[in-house]
């Protein structure tokens, strides 16, 4: 090999040497300082202290509204529907005048129901009348004793006779009250059935359906390992509030009146009766609502937002701040949901503690975090000076 040669060999090695110096340099250099920022720049996290209140815990389940009272009432008595007395949708008491039926017929079966009865009791004067001459008369042998007997006899009958129109006429007198369709309860007076003119049929035309919604009734099902906590509960009776099925507020607050005494074997739930004054009636029969059935109520609770408690392969965890601004992970058990969006914690956290609720997807154990409380927002991190001046860009070297 020449010396020419092996120079220029030697001057390209250097120079591969050199240019991978530079680039090892460049590269180390840059991921030093990224890692750096990442390090040492605290993230930013909205945290909320741990608090103590009385909770009061619920049973959730879906419950169907139902109403105290429902009367289809019908007609009692065949006949011409002659007049109706309500409005649809009208609420009607107990006792007003809902109907009535062409009342002639029943008129006439009524005065002849009177009219036998007053003959049956003029026949019944005269043979008492005949009785009492007849016992004046056997003293003196005018009349025979067989005769007096016969002439008992008769009065007997014709009293029975008496006694049978009596009950004739308050049939009849019945069936002609039954021409006048009285509401039997109060409640709200559904849409018109029949139309007046058309011919009813007795127990057979319904006229209008009566729901009574002051109070109501709401009906749920609960899981049968949630037999123990209703009947050992704190309070009696147990509160019960209805909640909307699209938002979830508050409708309405009842009481428990029924716990049914059998578990359905095909579900493994057991069925409730609660009964709600819905003086607002803001429930509806046949409506659909949330229910939550207060079962007791925990002193002293540790109280967390919803959202500072996260759900793991492991189970259920918060991030808790620490005294040097770091963050670890606690594994938690919750008893239950609170009022705001809050969730009751049973075990893992204490009054105080510091718990991340938002930006929990950027945190690691013993990273540094900036507490910032709910709603405030985190100041922007300032440019280095190169960057400022370069428009955010860096300068190439």
């Amino acid at each position: 090999m020449t010396r020419a040669k092996l120079i220029a060999i030697v001057v390209v090695v250097l120079i591969a040497v050199l240019v991978g110096w530079r680039m090892l340099g460049s590269a180390g250099s840059g991921s030093g300082t990224r890692g750096g920022d990442a390090d040492d720049t605290p993230i930013p996290v909205t945290v909320v202290a741990a608090t103590t209140e009385d909770v009061p815990l619920y049973l959730t389940a879906l419950g169907t509204v139902q109403a105290l009272n429902t009367v289809t009432v019908s007609a009692q008595v065949s006949g011409q529907l002659q007049a109706v007395h309500f409005a649809e949708g009208q609420e009607v008491r107990k006792g007003d005048l809902i109907a009535e039926i062409d009342p002639r017929t029943y008129q006439s079966a009524l005065d002849q129901a009177l009219a036998k009865k007053k003959q049956d009791e003029a026949q019944l004067a005269a043979s008492r009348s005949t009785l009492k001459r007849y016992e004046e008369l056997i003293e003196k042998k005018f009349v025979s004793a067989q005769d007096l007997e016969n002439q008992r006899q008769t009065v007997r009958q014709q009293e029975a006779l008496i006694a049978g129109d009596a009950a004739a006429v308050e049939n009849a007198r019945t069936q002609l009250g039954f021409t006048k369709i009285i509401a039997p309860i109060d409640g709200l007076a559904g849409i018109r059935q029949v139309d007046v003119g058309n011919l009813v049929q007795a127990n057979g035309s319904a006229i209008v359906v009566l729901t009574q919604t002051q109070p109501l009734n709401v009906i749920f099902n609960l899981p049968q390992q949630d037999m123990a906590k209703v009947r050992e509960a704190d309070a009696t009776p147990l509160k019960v509030i209805a909640m909307s099925r699209t938002d979830s507020t508050p409708i309405a607050e009842g009481e428990l009146k029924v716990i049914d005494n059998s578990i359905d074997t095909t579900t493994a739930t057991f069925k409730l009766k609660s009964e709600f004054p819905n003086a607002d009636r803001r429930l509806w029969p046949g409506e659909f609502v949330n229910v939550r059935l207060g079962v007791r109520t925990v002193k002293d609770g540790i109280v967390v937002p919803a959202t500072g408690v996260q759900q793991g392969p492991d189970g259920e965890y918060a991030w808790v701040v620490q005294a040097d601004a770091t963050v670890r992970m606690q594994k938690v058990v919750t008893a239950g949901t609170v009022d705001a969006g809050g969730v009751l914690v049973a075990e893992g956290l204490a009054a105080g503690d510091k718990v991340v609720t938002e930006g929990q997807f950027r945190l690691k154990t013993g990273i540094k975090v900036t507490a910032m409380a709910p709603g405030e927002v985190a100041a922007p991190t300032p440019l280095p000076e190169g960057e400022k001046k370069s428009g955010g860009r860096r300068r190439r070297g």
